[in-house]
């Protein structure tokens, strides 16, 4: 079992056959293309309204319009962990983000454990937002008169699992197959399809398409705040904490879905043009843009309807239905559509990185190594990525993966912030394009605050998430620490014959 925490050194690392197209406003855009998405339009209602069962007990304290500093702890913990994501990133522009960061820092294991935990802030936390945008698009067609049928816009856990009597309904009323309801949610899957043939077409036609999209969602949440600030009662923020510091760490917790997303920048390295300067650019400037937006928009929301009326899967257009501005509450819905499949592109852009970054190191299979010739992108691994995001999409339920996913985020900012420490301590002297400043208050204050918002998870969200670390220690031992490269030092060819 020797050389479990064995590591990566950095000058193994030599480039991998991706194109480097991407500058550092690529990278903010994507920053904020992932960012800005399921979190700002969906979880920010349970977060503000708090979360309640059937019988009156209360799941989660919300934060009402406290909310607000729910999102500026975030952005905070975020900001120190996005600080130790910089350093390393500009020492180490590999494809696989924390996974290559602990690899040459923490060792193998470590590494696969992180590797690991990605999975569920990408590929799962994806299913989740196709699921959002389902909810989204069929809302919009809804307004255009088209109405699709409940069995082809639903989950099968999403009917088994819902306290909406006509969602569960469906277990009933749905075509039946040898007995079994046939209840898929198509748009979910139709999107995830989109996503990934659009992402298998090239980086710069991803980005550019990216772009587009950013562009869109901002001019709505601009078109939200504008609108919405004229119709604020300041009525509505009394009382401004009604759950005191609980509701507001618990709403964190919950909205910390809204923050995943901005390290998946560091995915992009290998394919950023002068990462040392340009990654660390794209990681805290798409940061700090994202937190300002979601204090301006949560402040607005929250003065326009009690924070009770919040409750709801479209918080953002719902609270400006109740308002009485029903085009404008269309029109962000329409955004919505725009904004969360911009998370779906990144997302989905991230995830093959990953694997792409964990085949070259012999950890997982070597078809997960391969590169397009002509679009130079990991083609195998975007494909096997779409195909099991979509399939999860058809049947899942979006509450039930939130936690999953924030959990297993956080695990992984954790460890960078420890990463960091140790590579100073390890290699001083090693050039650094760029160094997180009082490096021995931030990167431990970095990992106790995310350990803090996890402590805010309820306790089915860490059981699932020690079967989940039970299940990847499990393939490590099956098939990666019999493949590594750095043990038995045989290469893998990523190149495929044109």
């Amino acid at each position: 079992m020797s050389g479990l925490f064995a590591r990566k050194p950095i000058e193994l690392e030599s480039e991998r056959g991706l194109l480097r197209t991407l500058g550092a406003g690529d990278l903010i855009m994507l920053a904020i293309g992932a960012v800005i998405g399921a979190g700002i339009f969906s979880s920010l209602g349970t977060a503000a309204a708090g979360e309640i069962a059937r019988d009156g007990t209360v799941i989660r304290a919300g934060a009402g319009p406290a909310l607000i500093l729910s999102f500026l702890l975030l952005g905070a913990v975020c900001g120190l962990a996005a600080l130790c994501y910089a350093e390393l990133a500009s020492m180490i522009p590999q494809a696989g983000s924390a996974y290559a960061y602990t690899y040459a820092t923490l060792g193998e294991m470590l590494a696969w454990i992180i590797g690991w935990d990605l999975i569920l802030e990408y590929a799962v936390g994806n299913i989740a937002v196709a699921v959002a945008w389902s909810g989204y698009f069929v809302s919009l067609l809804s307004g255009f008169g088209i109405f699709l049928p409940g069995w082809l816009t639903h989950g099968y856990l999403q009917a088994t699992t819902s306290s909406d009597p006509a969602v569960h309904g469906l277990l009933e009323s749905a075509p039946h197959l040898f007995g079994v309801p046939i209840i898929l949610n198509v748009p979910a899957f139709a999107i995830v399809a989109f996503i990934t043939w659009l992402l298998l077409r090239g980086v710069r036609e991803s980005a550019r398409a990216n772009n587009i999209m950013v562009a869109i969602k901002l001019l709505v949440l601009g078109l939200f705040v504008v609108v919405g600030v004229q119709h604020i009662n300041p009525e509505n923020y009394v009382p401004f904490a009604p759950n005191g510091f609980r509701g507001i760490h618990q709403g964190a917790a919950i909205v910390f879905f809204a923050y995943i997303g901005f390290d998946a920048v560091s995915t992009a390295a290998e394919e950023t043009k002068n990462p040392q300067r340009n990654l660390p650019i794209g990681i805290l400037g798409g940061l700090a843009i994202c937190t300002l937006i979601y204090v301006i928009v949560g402040a607005v929301a929250t003065g326009i309807v009690p924070y009770q009326q919040l409750a709801s899967s479209d918080p953002l257009a719902h609270a400006l239905e109740l308002a009485g501005l029903q085009t404008t509450s269309w029109i962000v819905a329409a955004g919505a559509v725009v904004s969360l499949s911009a998370v779906l592109l990144v997302f989905q852009y991230g995830q093959p990185r990953i694997f792409f970054g964990m085949a070259k190191d012999g950890l997982m299979p070597a078809w997960a190594a391969k590169v397009h010739p002509k679009t130079r992108v990991p083609h195998v691994t975007t494909m096997v990525t779409g195909l099991v995001v979509g399939l999860g999409a058809l049947a899942a339920e979006e509450n039930m993966i939130y936690d999953l996913t924030n959990i297993g985020t956080l695990a992984a900012f954790m460890l960078v912030c420890v990463g960091v420490l140790v590579l100073r301590i390890r290699e001083p002297d090693r050039p650094r394009g760029f160094r997180v400043p009082f490096i021995w208050l931030v990167a431990p204050l970095g990992a106790a605050a995310c350990l803090f918002v996890m402590m805010g998870l309820p306790k089915t969200a860490w059981e699932r998430f020690a079967i989940w670390m039970a299940l990847g220690v499990a393939a490590y031992f099956a098939y990666g620490y019999r493949h590594s490269v750095l043990r038995t030092g045989k290469q893998v060819v990523t190149e495929e014959l044109d």
